[in-house]
């Protein structure tokens, strides 16, 4: 089973196959995380809180 890199929650293979890096088998961060936000190719710390 996948999980996220940052938080270590599960996350579905579908969920890999689309926002997994190429070549990677896992994701680096997560809807889940809080901190961290994927902005293009890059992973970076959020600049606000995200309201769900």
């Amino acid at each position: 089973m996948p999980h996220c890199r940052n938080c270590e929650a599960f996350v579905t293979d579908n969920y890999v196959r689309v926002f997994a890096p190429q070549g990677m088998s896992t994701v680096r961060v997560c809807p889940n995380c809080e901190d961290k936000l994927r902005d293009g190719a890059e992973v970076r710390e959020a600049r606000s809180t995200r309201q769900n």
